[in-house]
């Protein structure tokens, strides 16, 4: 090798290339939670976990997923009750789209009711377990009127409109049968809209649909019954089945999407942020906002 520097050099770097490859490699497959050099191959889970409020990190998830040509399929993990319409038919959207490329299985978990199960009707297949609480098909708007409160400790408010409807809703008087009317015309509009993708996606009838989506929830063995899930099991059986759908025989290994690198500037203003989106969400739980969300409580 002293006669041969150069070739020696070349050997050298080409063995270093290859430690800091496997290196690398071995981290970032760590942050996917999959085997560094697997010839298995690779489905994929993302989950929808908590009340659905805001859908941009799910479809960013989704969409990764659906360009990364390694993935042969796509496990739904669901551990929600639910939340925003507009939120929950975005992630739904995203599914079908991604339905387009591979295939998707829905996981309930703990709860998938209401808008976690409007989620789980854009994939192929639905696994829940037995004890998963599901269904809860509604769709809910409330509001709190203060106005007897009000008139005992003597206070009064004035409102100033430019529309009739503009204050509907209003904690300050009780609504007039009319406006009534006018928000029930409104939950009763999106509460189709679910029923319709209840009745598309599971190939139910809508009066079977109606009898059933009356706000009720259900185990995941009664679900199964009523035909809104495929079959029970844990998520390990979601993925089993997703690997089936695809059309890859052997043995597969589990990734997630990798977490993005953050720096302590992006700590500090996360944590800033999460702070400052816990207020608002209790402010805004307050407000009385439509969803597709069950929650025992209200």
């Amino acid at each position: 090798m002293r006669k041969h520097p150069v070739i020696f050099g070349m050997l050298l770097l080409i063995v270093l290339t290859g430690v800091f490859y496997i290196f690398f490699y071995g981290i970032g497959a760590s942050s996917g939670k999959t085997k560094g050099f697997s010839l298995n191959h690779k489905i994929g889970v993302v989950s929808v976990t908590g009340v659905i409020t805001d859908s941009r990190e799910t479809i960013e998830q989704l969409e990764d997923f659906g360009k990364d040509d390694s993935i042969a399929a796509v496990v739904l993990r669901i551990d929600s009750p639910g939340g925003g319409v507009a939120a929950s038919q975005e992630i739904y959207d995203t599914v079908v789209e991604l339905k387009k490329q591979k295939k998707v299985v829905a996981s309930m978990g703990s709860v998938a009711a209401s808008g976690g199960l409007l989620i789980a009707c854009s994939a192929d297949k639905i696994v829940a377990n037995p004890g998963t609480i599901t269904g809860s098909i509604s769709a809910i708007m409330q509001f709190a009127n203060v106005e007897e409160l009000f008139k005992k400790i003597g206070l009064k408010a004035s409102t100033v409109k430019s529309g009739k409807y503009k204050d509907i809703g209003s904690p300050l008087r009780a609504m007039t049968p009319e406006e009534r009317k006018i928000i029930q015309d409104l939950v009763d509009d999106i509460y189709n809209q679910f029923v319709d993708v209840i009745v598309r996606d599971r190939k139910m009838s809508r009066e079977k649909v109606i009898n059933i989506a009356d706000g009720r929830v259900f185990s995941g063995r009664q679900a199964k019954e009523y035909g809104l899930v495929d079959k029970l099991g844990d998520i390990g059986a979601a993925a089993k089945l997703a690997s089936q759908l695809s059309g890859k025989a052997g043995k597969y290994d589990i990734i997630y999407p990798k977490k993005k690198r953050a720096s302590i500037f992006d700590y500090v203003f996360e944590s800033a942020a999460n702070q400052f989106s816990r207020s608002l969400k209790e402010k805004v739980e307050n407000w009385g906002g439509v969803g597709y969300l069950y929650n025992p409580s209200l």
